[in-house]
């Protein structure tokens, strides 16, 4: 909006059209990083939308996973190994008779129990895997930080672990978090935290709420979600989520989060289901949840969503803590190691002192 000729309104608001690299809220240091992809620049939109044909969807996700896959890889390129974590892999069997990978980090020097993490990457429940080293680094982090973590292999709605719609990946969370539980006293994990960020901060509020319903939210002591994708509202963004039009284009755009949402739930059967789309979860779908983060990103068109989850959960007598890292993009504060060090280690202690706050 523009009132006597000045812009009214951050981002997209005042300025429509405003590439991230134009917006002053955006830390230099981001931009430069993004800008060798042409990440740093509005978004076009895809070639495909949410009412495309299911194959060509899918077509278009295997490409946007192998772009997104090449780039992110890049970004933690020529870094340092992390130093002080040991590495092993289970093979467990899901509840829909799957075979799924449980890859496990944990400090070396470790004395005692450690409070664990059960992550969930991201990817929109449809691309991406937990095998990226991008997330590979993250979970590094996280262990060297004293914790221990069991990143999970779940299956997507698109792409290489592909194509399983909802509730595929969502079992294949529900049995991870299930096997933590059977063996958390033999790994040594003390408290038990569900974490991830995006599609995977959607599973991990998804997993809690089946929880609850499956009667083991008792063994959850906690959650930390990050910039979650969680509406199904891109395709018509409603008013009370404005960082939907304010931020739209900033790395992720309306126009493809819709169709990347019908991968997820073809048939539109589950558009306001809690379990696929948490945003829609009732108050008493979250009372008596175990306390929560929710780490939100300024430049996010995602933000406003977490932050009306953070309210709800407030509303429902849960323990909640939002936070807002500025100056960044979707998930930015764990995109750019290399270039924003300050930023990454601060969500990588942050997630360690809630996990140990316990």
């Amino acid at each position: 909006m523009v009132v006597d000729g000045s812009p009214v309104g951050p981002g997209q608001l005042g300025t429509p059209g405003m590439a991230l690299r134009d917006d002053p809220r955006a830390d230099p240091r981001m931009i430069a990083a993004m800008e060798p992809f042409g990440l740093d620049t509005r978004l076009e939109n895809a070639p495909v939308d949410s009412q495309s044909p299911i194959d060509a969807l899918l077509e278009h996700m295997d490409a946007m996973e192998q772009g997104y896959e090449a780039v992110f890889a890049a970004l933690v390129a020529g870094l340092p190994e992390v130093a002080g974590v040991e590495r092993s892999v289970e093979i467990i069997k899901g509840v829909d008779g799957n075979d799924i990978t449980l890859y496990l980090h944990r400090p070396t020097a470790a004395g005692g129990a450690q409070p664990g993490i059960l992550h969930l990457h991201g990817g929109g429940m449809v691309l991406l895997e937990a095998a990226g080293a991008a997330y590979i680094r993250f979970r590094d982090e996280l262990a060297a930080a004293g914790l221990i973590v069991v990143g999970v292999e779940f299956r997507n709605a698109g792409g290489k672990h592909g194509p399983y719609p909802f509730p595929a990946g969502l079992n294949d969370c529900t049995s991870a978090l299930q096997w933590v539980i059977d063996n958390r006293a033999q790994r040594g994990i003390s408290k038990l935290v569900v974490a991830g960020e995006s599609g995977g901060g959607n599973l991990a509020l998804a997993t809690t709420i089946k929880a609850k319903r499956d009667g083991l939210v008792s063994h959850i002591d906690g959650v930390y979600a990050m910039c979650p994708y969680i509406s199904n509202a891109w395709v018509t963004p409603p008013p009370e989520l404005p960082s939907l039009v304010e931020n739209d284009g900033y790395l992720l755009s309306c126009h493809t989060m819709g169709g990347t949402a019908r991968v997820y739930d073809p048939a539109g059967e589950h558009a306001t289901d809690p379990l696929a789309w948490p945003y829609h979860a009732t108050t008493d779908d979250v009372a008596g949840l175990p306390p929560h983060v929710i780490s939100l990103n300024e430049l996010d068109p995602l933000r406003d969503e977490g932050l009306a989850y953070y309210r709800k959960l407030l509303a429902a007598g849960v323990s909640a803590v939002s936070r807002t890292v500025n100056g960044t993009c979707h998930a930015g504060d764990l995109l750019f190691p290399a270039a924003m060090p300050d930023v990454y280690m601060a969500t990588v202690r942050d997630v360690a002192a809630f996990a140990s706050s316990l």
